[in-house]
């Protein structure tokens, strides 16, 4: 493979975070579990990893940088070479020239600098830093944008994901052991006729502003909170998945769709894409004790809310049972994978496929990404050998043949895609304490390292016995670039389009307000980004030309002033803009019956 010449790395550039976050975000956060930032102040319970963006200490550390975008933040780390070549810097800061080759050959810069010590992920504590208000009390949570791209944090193996090292993506959060039934509430069923405005947000609109389409409260929840995963968008139906039920929405007026549709126990997983033809699959619990496992699977028509088939994973072997698992789509097929395993099923009739267990010296798979065409697998390899080294695949999603395999130094950890197709991935050297992305072609071979010395802030989850690949919000990649956001607690801050074929930046453009923006999507030319409401304003939907010589904003969107109160609370915020319409809902529920809790609501003209 093609290796980057040996130069020393340049700093970094805003890795995601794994310690917990320093900042509320968008909304009160839930008092238990830990969450990811994003539109929701964080639990105060576990920490929280980091998130838009975690920088990583240089060689000679820095002073932490704060977390960004509501994102949780890694700790500080030296400046180490990178993976595919210079070695990375830290999170967000510059950083010296490494003294160790990477993973791929001469080290590269970094990417982020991370904040603090790892930490499972809480809520809103994400990279967004301090917040704005007395004591930080108005917390503000980065969104998770809905629908982007795909990443899987991999940790490394069980031990690794437990210790809190790495944060695992995916936004699957540990609970305390609270009943998990819900306590009596006053919050009121989302499920509705359609147009209510109780709250008359809409009152007071100005001209040019956009108003709120609908919005609805949160499900009744237990008091230790509850997990709201996966939000899809397909035609005129908005679907939502919230503790123990899945609710569809009219996108227009908000009206029920179909459903809700009930599940024995609480959801525990999803798939984060649709398929072509708009079936998802929840994973749910197979009972509410301590013991029970996310091994339920039940596939869903988000169309017709019909249900079909439903599976039972099966344990894996020694330490990779079906506690928990990630769930991953690519094409027609549904990858389910353990810590150690996966299992693949035809995902419009429930056939089991194949299976993907160990292999080679000692190779474990310990994390799959998939998108309409490619299925991605991370493999941890000989283990307890002194070889110990990743390798990344590429698999036929209908067979589970091998197109090729790309073999990670040894010390180097896959911890999430960014992309899969084309291919993006943010590793990370735990005893160099270094960070690094590379790029790779279509055949597995090493394209490019971001030689970007920025603090850069996109979101990500962490996982507790598996790795997530899939677990970043707030970067976007094209088919030549990769954007993301530079680390902003509460002001204005960039987007840099980065080029995969160089690793360079190629333009950044200002945030148009004196808040934080992130991507959401690239659609029809253009980089769709969200702008985040402030106390005062409402947020922003702006589109960027990603050609051409000029990289200015033009609002889409303008969220009304007299909304932004409760659309700066969703906690854990997903966002996604879809058909002139912004949608944004919780990723997770608090519990809390005094905080008049939202699951979803719709902005448009």
């Amino acid at each position: 493979m093609t290796q980057p010449p040996n130069q020393p790395p340049q700093g970094g550039f805003g890795a995601p975070q794994d310690q917990p976050p320093q900042g509320g975000g968008f909304g009160p956060a839930p008092q238990t579990p830990p969450a990811q930032g994003g539109f929701g102040a964080a639990p105060q319970t576990p920490p929280a990893q980091g998130g838009f963006g975690a920088p990583q200490p240089p060689a000679t550390p820095p002073q932490p940088p704060q977390p960004g975008y509501g994102y949780p933040h890694q700790p500080q780390q030296p400046q180490q070479p990178g993976p595919y070549g210079a070695a990375p810097g830290p999170y967000g800061y510059p950083q010296q020239p490494p003294q160790q080759p990477g993973p791929y050959g001469a080290p590269q810069p970094g990417y982020g600098h991370p904040q603090q010590p790892p930490y499972p992920g809480m809520p809103g504590a994400a990279p967004g830093g301090p917040v704005p208000g007395p004591q930080g009390s108005r917390k503000k949570t980065a969104l998770i944008i809905g629908a982007a791209v795909a990443a899987l944090l991999v940790i490394g193996g069980t031990v690794f994901a437990v210790s809190g090292g790495d944060d695992g993506g995916g936004g699957k959060k540990p609970v305390a052991q609270h009943s998990d039934d819900p306590k009596h509430s006053a919050t009121s069923s989302p499920t509705t006729s359609g147009g209510e405005d109780p709250e008359n947000l809409n009152k007071d609109r100005q001209a040019g502003e956009a108003k709120v389409l609908w919005y609805k409260p949160a499900p009744d929840a237990p008091a230790s909170g509850a997990d709201a995963p996966g939000m899809w968008i397909t035609g005129d139906t908005a679907v939502k998945a919230a503790y123990k039920q899945v609710f569809a929405f009219r996108t227009a007026d908000g009206g029920t769709a179909w459903g809700p549709l009930a599940l024995p126990q609480k959801i525990c997983a999803v798939t984060p894409q649709k398929s072509a033809d708009d079936k998802v699959v929840v994973a749910y619990m197979n009972g509410g004790g301590d013991r029970a496992k996310c091994n339920q699977l039940q596939q869903l028509d988000l169309r017709t809310g019909e249900k079909g088939w439903t599976a039972e994973v099966a344990d894996g072997g020694l330490f990779d049972s079906a506690m928990s698992v990630e769930l991953t789509v690519s094409g027609k097929t549904l990858m389910v994978g353990r810590s150690q395993s996966g299992t693949a099923y035809d995902l419009g009739t429930g056939k089991k496929l194949y299976d993907k267990k160990k292999y080679g010296a000692a190779c474990f798979p310990a994390a799959f990404a998939g998108s309409t065409s490619r299925l991605i697998q991370v493999a941890s390899c000989g283990v307890g050998t002194g070889k110990e080294h990743e390798e990344i695949q590429e698999l036929d999603p209908a067979t589970g043949k091998v197109r090729w395999t790309q073999t990670v130094k040894k010390g180097w950890e896959v911890t999430r895609t960014y992309s899969v197709d084309p291919l993006v991935v943010y590793l990370t050297n735990r005893d160099k304490k270094a960070w690094n992305i590379s790029t790779f072609d279509k055949n597995g071979k090493f394209r490019s390292e971001v030689k970007v010395n920025e603090k850069f802030a996109p979101r990500c989850g962490w996982a507790i016995l598996e790795r997530e690949l899939q677990g970043c919000q707030g970067v976007a990649v094209d088919a030549n670039m990769l954007y993301l956001p530079t680390d902003s607690t509460v002001s204005a801050n960039e987007i840099v389009a980065i080029s995969l074929a160089d690793g360079k930046a190629k333009w950044r453009v200002d945030s148009p307000a004196d808040r934080p923006m992130a991507p959401v999507k690239v659609e029809d030319g253009k980089l769709i980004a969200y702008v985040q409401p402030s106390y005062d304003t409402g947020g922003q939907v702006v589109s960027v030309p990603v050609t051409g010589s000029s990289h200015k904003t033009t609002r889409l969107l303008q969220n009304p002033q007299g909304a932004a109160d409760v659309e700066d609370a969703f906690y854990d915020g997903v966002v996604d803009w879809t058909g002139g319409r912004l949608f944004i809902s919780s990723g997770r529920l608090s519990g809390d019956d005094d905080s008049k809790e939202k699951l979803m609501m719709a902005f448009g003209n």
